[in-house]
């Protein structure tokens, strides 16, 4: 059972990145670490055709948010600061799809070289990256993520309720058409 503030907590807040119409009736928002294996897989399998024929179309919103599990994934951490930093440059989502297109390379990944790639300004990247900007953001993320119940990535909610981890496409799909009835 989620606690009673779960609405709150899963409200979009100032420093969350909106994919689609901010308006879009579906909210769906993902906590996720940028080294978990079914991260990368709902990623490339899930994803994709949700951004294609939800997302695009004005009927879905996406929201992501960090929960890096530090314990096995010793990288996900600093890859959401990362990840963060690009928003200061309207980039997020295209630094976030760089970051699970590599995600492999995580370990040993140049971030501010991967920002360059993407067409960032690397100067400014590197200045917020090694800052720590986006430090207290993140664990803010994983702290309201455990406040919520979440306790392994990916977590899946559609419009304030947990509607799993992995998800494949037609499971998501389902989900989706549930909550717009």
């Amino acid at each position: 059972k989620q606690p009673a503030n779960v609405a709150e907590i899963l409200k979009i807040q100032s420093g969350d990145v909106v994919l689609g119409d901010k308006d879009a009736p579906i909210t769906i928002i993902e906590y996720g670490d940028y080294q978990c294996p079914w991260c990368g897989k709902i990623f490339e399998e899930t994803e994709k055709p949700l951004r294609e024929e939800y997302i695009k179309t004005g009927k879905v919103k996406m929201v992501y948010r960090d929960f890096p599990i530090d314990s096995i994934h010793p990288f996900a951490r600093v890859a959401a600061e990362a990840a963060n930093c690009s928003k200061d440059q309207g980039k997020f989502w295209l630094y976030h799809d760089g970051l699970f297109e590599k995600q492999k390379d995580i370990p040993t990944l140049d971030f501010v070289n991967l920002a360059d790639e993407l067409g960032l300004d690397a100067a400014v990247f590197r200045q917020c990256f090694e800052s720590g900007k986006y430090k207290d953001k993140i664990q803010k993320d994983l702290d309201a993520g455990i406040a919520i119940g979440v306790n392994g990535t990916p977590a899946v909610f559609i419009n304030n309720q947990q509607a799993g981890g992995f998800l494949t496409y037609p499971q998501l799909k389902a989900a989706i058409d549930a909550a717009s009835k």
